[in-house]
């Protein structure tokens, strides 16, 4: 017997299968339980974490005093200091999503509820019709795990002018956004070494531990705010009228189907 479950949680996990056999009760695993059971376990693993493929080139991971220092040359330098919590390690050269599915199949069989034989999952991005982007951050005063310092985030972007989106302004700036590192400018550390021009380094202590990250400069942007997505939105609203001289309404996402709207005048 097989038991599926389609979109069952912001992971973009589009469906989800049981294999086992039937109980007394006539199910295999009440449908009232299976979310709680699936998003409890990928939350306290996967899921907001910065995502490891450990056998990539130029990749380098110790421990260090924050818990693991990942470093690397390719495609561009960086240096990741954070809890271990905060990452997922996973012996590859690179990630997919089939891969990666079936790494959290096998992480969630190691506990399967009683009567399971068998979990498969397949991941699938969220389809996106129109502009989008995905961007890093962490949120320092974030009590749950966006505090984690390198986690991402994938953005449908809609933009209105005059009453109507704007398809052109929507994909410009999510073009610019795209694969950007997302940085609350109180959370940056600054030097006189002619070094920091080129680098960003960011650095913050949250009940989970010390975080410290250093990118370049250019793949990173400073935000005045913390840079949640409402404050992301905030300030596109505010950026897109100044340049555009006309009022502007800005919805942002975070992940499927949530985010936040701001206006902004001229």
């Amino acid at each position: 017997m097989t038991l599926f479950v389609n979109r069952l949680t912001q992971l973009d996990v589009s469906w989800w299968c049981l294999d086992g056999e039937l109980g007394e009760d006539g199910m295999l695993f009440d449908f009232g339980e299976v979310k709680p059971w699936i998003k409890q376990r990928l939350d306290a693993g996967a899921d907001h974490t910065l995502l490891v493929p450990s056998r990539a080139p130029g990749l380098e991971i110790h421990d260090c005093r924050e818990g693991l220092c990942i470093s690397t040359t390719l495609p561009w330098a960086m240096e990741l200091r954070a809890p271990r919590q905060a990452l997922t390690l996973l012996p590859w050269r690179e990630i997919n999503a089939e891969r990666l599915a079936d790494h959290l199949a096998a992480e969630l069989m190691r506990r399967p509820p009683p009567r399971v034989s068998d979990i498969r999952l397949h991941l699938r991005e969220e389809e996106i019709e129109g502009a989008a982007y995905t961007y890093s951050h962490g949120l320092r005063r974030h009590a749950g795990n966006c505090q984690r310092i390198a986690h991402g985030h994938r953005s449908r972007l809609y933009i209105w002018q005059l009453g109507k989106r704007i398809p052109a302004l929507e994909r410009q700036w999510a073009d610019w956004l795209a694969d950007r590192y997302l940085v609350d400018e109180a959370d940056t550390v600054t030097g006189d070494e002619p070094a920091w021009k080129e680098l960003l380094t960011t650095r913050y202590r949250t009940d989970q531990g010390q975080f410290f990250l250093r990118l370049p400069r250019k793949r990173c942007h400073i935000l005045p705010t913390p840079t949640t997505v409402e404050w992301i939105a905030n300030w596109l609203a505010q950026q897109i009228a100044s340049e555009t001289g006309c009022a502007t309404r800005v919805q942002a996402f975070e992940g499927i189907d949530k985010g936040a709207i701001a206006q902004a005048a001229p």
